[in-house]
Order: C-alpha cells, then structure tokens, then sequence
C-alpha cells in the first residue's frame, strides 16, 4: 500500500518537514532538514482538482463535467488552490457581477441581459 507524506501536522495543521530519506534499493539513509514542495501541503481535495483540471488541459466546461460541479464552484476550487500554491488571487469580482453570472450560466436571464445589467 503507498501513502502519501504528510504536508500538514495532523495535530496543529502547521507545515511539517522531513529529516530523513532512505534509499529502497541500496539501505543509503541521508538525515537533515529538507522543505516538501508546495504541492505535498495542498490537501488532498486541491490535489484531486488539479490533477483534474491538468488532464483537462484547464477546459471549465470538460472539469464540470466530471465533477459534477458548476462553473462558479470550478473557479472558486481554481482560485483556492492558486493561493495554496503561495500566488495571489485575482482581485473578486463584485457579488452582484458573480450573481448575474450564476443567473446567466443557469438558463435565467441571456446574454444581452447579462451585459445590459454589469454595464451599470
């Protein structure tokens, strides 16, 4: 069975670290303090919607089909890792730009609506 390391402590959720690596072929074991790269401290539900969205080349429509999830969920899961990756986010829309884009991607209002309504 092959586990993953730990990027979080399990007990107060800072970043841990490894002290020693050991070699499966030849018994060699190195010890010291070397940092886990960024992806070993995403949580395993990050990890998942990244290896989704790579496979789907980034495609929204492609990731929401798989996951079962709408558009605004994939962008918000989107931003969640990039800042878990140590990248700022891009600044938020305003929640009445995000609401119009919920009616618009449901069926609820068209197109020229939507564009009439944000241009205020």
């Amino acid at each position: 069975m092959r586990r993953e390391v730990l990027g979080k402590c399990p007990v107060c959720s800072k970043d841990l670290e490894v002290v020693k690596l050991n070699c499966k072929s030849c018994g060699t074991s190195i010890e010291g303090h070397f940092d886990l790269c960024k992806f070993c401290l995403l949580t395993k539900e990050q990890k998942e919607f990244a290896e989704i969205f790579i496979k789907n080349r980034g495609n929204i429509k492609e990731i929401e089909k798989e996951m079962g999830i709408s558009y605004p969920t994939v962008k918000n899961k989107l931003e969640s890792l990039i800042e878990a990756l140590g990248y700022k986010s891009q600044p938020e829309e305003t929640d009445y730009k995000k609401e119009v884009l919920e009616k618009l991607y449901n069926g609820e209002i068209s197109a020229d609506e939507a564009i009439k309504i944000t241009k205020i």
